[in-house]
């Protein structure tokens, strides 16, 4: 394969270009990325082809390759409460351009990357999960945009043949995620004995995948999925914010008087939880990173890392606490 990979320099982008180069050393991987700041150029091998470009302005990126994978996005809740068109405009309009330009370059697969959120909450106590075919709902600025692009993709499928592929994922973690994100917010803000802000909906869950997970689906998606397809990727581990923050706490033996709580964040979205069942039974994906393992890997290598996410920590800052 000859590969387009947007958003590159993000947290699950370039986890995905490593693993390409993992598994499939013999394709050709083009990483574009805006480098906004959450982009980070240390985050991708040095030898990987690299192109620094909005999605808005791509088709000059399409040049030879046959797939695209789309993971450029803005995507923290917080900021785009205080800022929702930049949002809009690179989640919405730039996958609607990047769209366009794959369209007129003949590109035989685009594959876009969504979130759960886009089919808004469960209650703490719904027993079920949203399936493939559960409404979207979203209730945020960030999910609206996230929900919009969606809608963009499979509208170039239905009208213009455009052969696309989707998957929503649930809540990712590893290692290069940044920093305003919750398991690397905790563990940087508890590996220098800083409080961690929980927001006072303290028992809101999220379901738990692993990035090297997401990846290994989308892998699979590429080779083995249907043209116009969605597919669901999660775990089905869920843990509430309050035990998150507890178990990061302990693993680094620290108390949990360093919880302090912080007012909830408008829209916040009490759960989600995705029924994965078509990716499992049709493609014979499965998670293999237990989130036990997982999180204590993510934290030793935050630990070890300093390097890579120090020099983040004052870009662009979001305030939890402002919302009061």
């Amino acid at each position: 394969m000859q590969l387009l990979v947007t958003g590159a320099a993000g947290f699950i982008g370039s986890n995905f270009v490593r693993y390409l180069s993992r598994h499939h050393p013999g394709d050709r991987v083009v990483a574009l990325d805006a480098l906004t700041y959450a982009g980070n150029r240390a985050s991708l091998p040095s030898e990987v082809e690299f192109v620094h470009a909005d999605i808005a302005d791509a088709a000059h990126a399409l040049t030879g390759v046959d797939v695209v994978v789309n993971f450029a996005a803005e995507s923290h809740n917080s900021r785009a409460v205080h800022d929702p068109q930049a949002f809009f405009t690179t989640n919405v309009l730039g996958t609607q351009r990047l769209l366009e330009a794959s369209r007129r370059a003949g590109i035989a697969r685009f594959h876009h990357v969504s979130t759960c959120e886009v089919y808004g909450d469960l209650a703490l106590d719904d027993p079920g999960a949203f399936t493939e075919e559960s409404p979207y709902r979203p209730r945020t600025p960030y999910n609206a945009s996230k929900a919009g692009a969606d809608h963009a993709v499979r509208a170039y499928h239905e009208t213009y043949g455009l052969p696309v592929t989707i998957t929503v994922c649930a809540n990712n973690y590893g290692p290069r995620q940044f920093p305003e994100k919750v398991i690397p917010l905790f563990a940087t803000r508890a590996l220098r004995g800083q409080p961690l802000p929980v927001y006072r909906s303290s028992a809101n869950r999220r379901e738990w995948l692993h990035v090297d997970d997401h990846c290994a689906a989308i892998d699979r998606v590429l080779h083995d999925g249907r043209l116009g397809t969605t597919y669901h990727v999660g775990s089905g581990v869920e843990v509430s914010v309050a035990d998150l923050a507890a178990s990061i706490l302990s693993r680094l033996g620290l108390p949990l008087s360093l919880i302090e709580t912080v007012p909830d964040r408008p829209g916040h979205d009490r759960r989600y939880l995705l029924d994965s069942t078509l990716i499992r039974s049709e493609l014979g994906w499965s998670p293999t990173i237990a989130f036990e393992q997982g999180l204590e890997q993510t934290i030793t290598w935050y630990a070890e890392n300093r390097a890579w996410w120090e020099p983040l920590l004052d870009r662009a800052a979001v305030d939890e606490a402002a919302w009061a």
